[in-house]
């Protein structure tokens, strides 16, 4: 089986600068990216990384707003790794 780059896990370094990258001012984006990062173990693909991070430049009521599904990526957001991201951030609590 032939691995990917994307597919390859992020480095705990690289996790943990992630983690904190992700930190936002809105509780709710905050709850969201906690319950993706505990549904995935601490572990994240390059692909995933790179889908969160271009989520992480948004302004928080615009991040909150696609969390909704108040609107869908665009633009340069309207790529692969985002909507993969994305789709994962949206998925409901199984608590």
């Amino acid at each position: 089986m032939d691995v990917q780059p994307d597919d390859l896990p992020l480095s705990a370094a690289a996790m943990n600068r992630l983690r904190w990258r992700c930190r936002r001012g809105l509780l709710e984006n905050d709850l969201f990216i906690e319950r993706f990062f505990a549904a995935n173990d601490g572990a994240l693909s390059q692909r995933q990384a790179r889908g969160l991070e271009a989520l992480t430049d948004l302004a928080d009521n615009d991040l909150l707003d696609l969390l909704l599904s108040r609107r869908q990526p665009e633009g340069a957001l309207d790529r692969p790794d985002v909507h993969l991201v994305l789709g994962q951030l949206r998925v409901p609590s199984q608590a």
